[in-house]
């Protein structure tokens, strides 16, 4: 059996680096003057196409409650803009405008880049490593609920 010591000295270091990390891309994203949930869904939007409104949520992780107001916000700064589904009418999709696009373009090569220079302590075999263990924690995780 595993040492339950050594599960929770893991937790709390995965959490601490968890909290780090996000801490600076979260910094660098409230420069761009978007905030890291409106800056998710607009980058789901771009790399993903239009996706219906129930759907966002669960893509970036948020409350349903809170992409309503996410989205009016976007839609306000001309960044988004609600669809209707051709197929079922009480389906609304949001897709990005062509200012959502541009400055997604703009930020998301340094967005990239910030994470890469947080990232580029661990070595290749490091990161396939950790990419592939969190994986299979995510996951086991998952199947338990």
């Amino acid at each position: 059996m595993k040492d339950s010591k050594k599960s929770l000295k893991l937790f709390i270091v995965l959490s601490r680096a968890y909290k780090v990390v996000n801490e600076q891309v979260n910094g660098y994203i409230q420069k761009t003057g978007l905030n890291p949930t409106e800056f998710a869904v607009l980058e789901l939007l771009y790399h993903k196409g239009p996706q219906p409104l129930q759907q966002i949520g669960g893509k970036i992780l948020l409350a349903s409650g809170s992409i309503t107001y996410v989205v009016d916000k976007l839609e306000k700064k001309e960044l988004l803009k609600r669809v209707a589904c051709p197929e079922d009418r009480r389906i609304t999709h949001a897709a990005i405008t062509p200012a959502g696009i541009e400055l997604i373009e703009r930020i998301f090569p340094e967005h990239e880049q910030n994470i890469h220079s947080l990232i580029d302590v661990l070595s290749e075999e490091e990161i396939d490593s950790a990419t592939n263990t969190l994986r299979k924690l995510g996951l086991s995780v998952k199947d338990l609920s």
